[in-house]
């Protein structure tokens, strides 16, 4: 609960959903003046008193309730000094809170006959926060539906690796290693200046699963190299060609 001075004549009072929740309120309590609601009122009265020096004694007090939103409802309650110049939508006062209990009950039966308006306004903010949020999760299952539409017949993206090794020998190892579970295109060149021989694999039709683990032996023979679109292409200009499209399937059969 939070209490402000607006000026000498006048204090605003926030309550949360949380405040409520802690003196087990409810909104319609609130609003129809429960013994929990005068209690409440009484030690809003006592902390403005306390940290303001706002003094209702003898005074008429006017209450408006002013929901902000689904969380928070704000009373702004003033000291009226002349109420015969008030709006008659405003003109409706009790004597001080500090008099008789009848008195201050009075003041709550004043507060509260604005309740179904300030129930009304607040189940149109559940309402209308419940429509937005039915829209947003609408709007993100279309969204999310168009995509998977859009991945499902979008042609499968091509993965290409490289791997280099020291020898040829070592790549006719890996050929036999691989022959029962990769059958996709693949090329090998010869790095005459280092003295490596280079690996090109795809992907193919073989899962994304499968493809890894297939690189993940060839990583244990030789080392991955970096990738880009261009490598291909380099490899062609500067590298000397040992087997084209099938290298580790023909290399397996010897």
């Amino acid at each position: 609960m939070k209490i402000e001075k607006v000026n000498d004549h006048q204090i605003r009072c926030t309550l949360t959903r949380e405040d409520l929740a802690d003196r087990e309120l409810k909104i319609s309590e609130l609003a129809y003046g429960t013994e929990k609601a005068k209690n409440l009122f009484r030690d809003m009265m006592q902390q403005a008193s306390f940290e303001f020096g706002f003094e209702a004694e003898d005074i008429p007090l006017m209450i408006e309730a002013i929901p902000l939103n689904s969380e928070c409802i704000v009373l702004i309650i003033t000291k009226v000094e002349d109420p015969d110049e008030l709006d008659t939508r405003f003109s409706k006062f009790a004597p001080s809170v500090h008099d008789s209990e009848e008195d201050f009950e009075e003041v709550l039966e004043n507060f509260s006959e604005g309740a179904d308006d300030v129930l009304d306004l607040f189940r149109k903010i559940h309402e209308g926060k419940f429509a937005e949020a039915l829209e947003k999760t609408s709007s993100s299952e279309a969204a999310a539906k168009k995509t998977e539409d859009k991945q499902k017949n979008a042609a499968p993206q091509e993965l290409t690796r490289i791997f280099s090794f020291d020898s040829i020998h070592t790549v006719t190892r890996i050929s036999h290693v691989l022959v029962t579970c990769y059958d996709e295109s693949n090329s090998l060149y010869k790095n005459d200046a280092a003295h490596r021989y280079v690996l090109v694999i795809s992907k193919g039709k073989h899962s994304p699963v499968e493809f890894n683990k297939v690189c993940n032996i060839l990583s244990e023979y030789g080392k991955a190299e970096k990738y880009v679109s261009a490598s291909e292409a380099y490899l062609e200009e500067h590298f000397n060609p040992i087997i084209k499209e099938n290298a580790l399937q023909s290399l397996s059969r010897i």
